[in-house]
């Protein structure tokens, strides 16, 4: 299998190999949302679980963001997939520490999809959240552990309907979308 990282979204994050990938492999197989992005290059047969990658071994797999961040790659080498190649474009949270202009040399990354939120010490980090961590939750959680400090939320990052907010720990964000990546910096 050939696993292709699209980026946040909109096509012109992927990487130029990215895209060749995509247009010269006979099957490709993607989720709808990244289907959606990705029929302007080649006709994506939609899947709707990652079991079913497990009966396409011969195929590429299209996700967005970075396989090999919190991605599908971990799923396939736990499941026993061989996997050709591995071909990854910009991460969503690089995308995001380069809208809100800082860099993230020292960031730890969380991601909250299944998983509960734990005590963090001061530090930077870049959560990507789920529907029941959403940046309201962490925000208030972070708050309630006596953290202080400034949080960025990017919502339906690199697409049109994009939206950034700031605020403190502790403020509450308006819940835009489940797509959202956190940015903290906490004291």
């Amino acid at each position: 299998m050939i696993v292709v990282g699209i980026g946040p979204g909109n096509l012109k994050y992927a990487s130029l190999e990215a895209i060749e990938k995509i247009k010269n492999s006979n099957k490709v197989l993607a989720f709808k949302r990244v289907a959606k992005d990705i029929e302007e290059i080649c006709n994506p047969i939609i899947i709707n679980e990652l079991e079913e990658l497990i009966k396409h071994k011969d195929a590429c797999f299209v996700a967005s963001g970075d396989p090999c961040l919190y991605g599908v790659l971990d799923f396939l080498i736990k499941n026993n997939i061989e996997i050709e190649e591995v071909v990854s474009s910009i991460s969503s949270i690089q995308y995001m520490f380069s809208k809100i202009k800082r860099s993230w040399s020292n960031a730890n990354i969380i991601s909250l999809h299944g998983r509960d939120f734990k005590d963090i010490g001061s530090g930077i980090y870049a959560i990507f959240t789920d529907r029941t961590n959403t940046p309201n939750f962490i925000s208030k959680r972070l708050s309630d552990m006596n953290k202080r400090g400034r949080m960025f939320v990017g919502y339906n990052l690199s697409y049109s309907n994009e939206r950034i907010l700031e605020g403190n720990i502790g403020d509450c964000f308006e819940e835009l979308s489940d797509l959202s990546v956190v940015i903290c910096y906490v004291d």
